[in-house]
């Protein structure tokens, strides 16, 4: 038997569709332009799995026909990191801090008391751990053109850091150092030279870093005994190494890290404490050029030597790192990543 549609009497108000079409309807799109994006999958089973591909491409205005563009679906975890400018300035602030405190303290430590080379490394070690606390979180906490060189080579930073972070860590050291060279008073030199003519440059060589006739050996014995060179970059570049895969393990996925910038800053103490009779402690060559710039000439004409050494056991330390160490993750040593859930679909433009 064959139903049909009742009639709906005059002047009956027709009930609207419940379901409307929405086939017209587009959403919003948000556009944000971000230096770094990092798309991670929510929570997962512990299951070996392909990596996700990237979103594919869209099609933008005709503005952004050169760009690099994709979109992260809504609900996505989305990790920014801080953009270069953060991270130099970290850097910068971090060398600052390192060499204004390590070498303010060696420049006075023959007359203030805090151990001579004891306090020295402990200056150091003490500076270096309280910059990872203060910003390593942005920048990974280098302060030290060797350590930037390992963490490139080990796949734990971009290259293209390599060059920007040195000349952060450059400029922050030798301000530092600009700062110490011109508070030290003018007659304090002869003083401690017992009445000789010393100027602030012969007095400021003492932080410097030397080898053979400008070893601290060679000071201490007037001239008797010294560390050659062989011996000067055989100990600048097994110390660097030590340093640099210490921060390499302690930083890595797998590890604790609740008390990694301790290890890193006893580290740096016992190496220093190590290579100061030899070459006055350098490890880091911006902390070295910072220095010799304003020492005598014979500074500046050794200086090549603490950053052939540092890079090359940094190189080392990286290597030895990638053979025997997982896939590594770029993070940037100390660096955390900003996480946030994408609430809407964003167009992310790369630059």
């Amino acid at each position: 038997m064959s139903q049909q549609k009742p009639e709906t009497p005059d002047g009956t108000p027709v009930p609207e569709d419940a379901t409307p079409d929405t086939s017209s309807r587009v959403e919003p799109v948000e556009e944000v332009v971000v230096e770094e994006v990092v798309v991670e999958a929510e929570d997962t089973p512990a299951v070996a799995q392909p990596a996700p591909a990237r979103p594919a491409p869209v099609e933008l205005d005709d503005d952004d026909d050169d760009d690099d563009s994709y979109v992260v679906p809504a609900g996505t975890v989305v990790a920014a990191a801080p953009g270069l400018a953060a991270r130099l300035g970290a850097e910068a602030f971090g060398t600052f801090f390192l060499v204004l405190v390590g070498v303010g303290i060696a420049l006075y430590a023959a007359f203030s008391n805090v151990g001579g080379g004891l306090g020295v490394a402990l200056g150091f070690g003490v500076a270096v751990l309280a910059g990872i606390v203060a910003v390593g979180h942005v920048s990974g906490g280098h302060f030290n053109p060797a350590v930037t060189l390992g963490a490139c080579l080990a796949g734990r930073t971009p290259f293209r850091d390599l060059l920007p972070y040195w000349v952060a860590q450059i400029v922050g050291g030798v301000l530092a150092a600009a700062i110490l060279f011109l508070t030290v008073p003018t007659s304090l030199p002869a003083l401690i030279s017992q009445g000789e003519s010393t100027g602030v440059r012969a007095f400021f060589s003492g932080t410097a870093n030397g080898f053979g006739p400008h070893s601290p050996l060679a000071t201490l014995s007037n001239g008797q005994a010294e560390f050659s060179l062989v011996a000067a970059l055989l100990v600048e570049v097994i110390g660097t190494a030590v340093f640099v895969g210490v921060i390499l393990g302690a930083t890595d996925r797998r590890a604790n890290k609740q008390h990694v910038p301790f290890a890193v800053g006893l580290t740096l103490t016992v190496v220093l404490l190590l290579a100061t009779p030899v070459t006055n402690g350098s490890i880091n060559p911006a902390r070295s050029l910072a220095a010799a710039i304003f020492s005598e000439s014979w500074a500046l004409e050794q200086v090549w030597l603490f950053w052939a050494a540092p890079l090359l056991g940094a190189a080392i330390a990286a290597l030895i790192y990638r053979a025997f160490a997982a896939e590594p993750v770029e993070d940037s040593l100390f660096g955390e990543d900003e996480l946030y859930v994408a609430e809407d679909d964003v167009v992310v433009v790369d630059r």
